[in-house]
């Protein structure tokens, strides 16, 4: 069987400072390329990744966090990738971890994987706030109540997804900020998808970039219209294109 292309897809941000710590994390070996999305960083990123021998595409302007993803996940697609794995640029999750997540899809069959902060027991230890964990905990629990799944921490941004997966999910469709990840991770449960979780620790570091409490109150508000409106269309009531696959209501 012939070997998974694997590329890592990495949005970035003003993260020159840190973005050479993170590709040297990722496991040579591991990954076939490296695709990195400059979403308008001021800072230099581009270059620095490029000095790296990444790949580089650049906004002109910033798009958001759910759209520096759809361009990677494109052009992952466009370079015959057959896995893409998102390793943020700012080093928040261990790039070390890449090779497990590639392998929840070779060799266990997964769709997509997430990573999970929650089954290791040590994520308030680790220096979550407790005002991001306790919501996290209550959409999670809504999350998963709404839409039939099973996942431990539907708001982590460590992903792998099969280039099979990526295909078949309107993109354009999704949002082009940080609900981008619950919105995919509801396409994947609308298809029935085989969902993997990759367990690792938390990183709150000054050199991560962290959500304010501010933007975290509008991504909590805009996942509890992502449930809302997955109920009218799931009820009828209002059906909308982004829930149906292949013409069909799979609510």
């Amino acid at each position: 069987m012939p070997k998974a292309k694997v590329i890592i897809v990495m949005p970035a941000f003003n993260v020159a400072h840190v973005i050479g710590k993170t590709v040297a994390a990722i496991p040579a070996g591991s990954y076939d390329e490296i695709i990195v999305v400059d979403d308008g960083s001021s800072d230099g990123t581009a270059q620095a990744a490029r000095d790296l021998g990444c790949w580089v595409v650049v906004h002109p302007q910033n798009t958001g966090y759910g759209g520096a993803q759809k361009t990677g996940y494109k052009e992952a697609i466009r370079r015959n990738a057959d896995i893409a794995v998102m390793v943020h640029g700012d080093n928040q999750y261990d790039p070390s971890l890449v090779p497990a997540f590639v392998r929840k899809i070779t060799d266990e069959g997964c769709d997509l994987v997430t990573g999970t902060r929650m089954i290791l027991g040590d994520v308030l230890e680790k220096g979550m706030p407790l005002w991001k964990y306790v919501p996290n905990r209550f959409l999670t629990w809504l999350e998963n109540l709404v839409f039939g799944s099973r996942i431990t921490d539907y708001h982590n941004g460590f992903r792998a997804y099969s280039a099979k997966f990526l295909r078949e999910v309107p993109l354009d469709l999704l949002s082009d900020k940080f609900d981008f990840d619950t919105d995919i991770i509801v396409q994947g449960t609308i298809r029935g998808c085989k969902i993997g979780e990759i367990p690792h620790p938390t990183r709150y570091r000054k050199e991560n970039s962290q959500m304010p409490f501010s933007k975290a109150m509008v991504y909590g508000l805009t996942i509890m219209r992502t449930v809302f409106l997955f109920l009218l269309h799931k009820t009828g009531v209002y059906k909308q294109k982004v829930f149906i696959w292949n013409g069909k209501n799979d609510a």
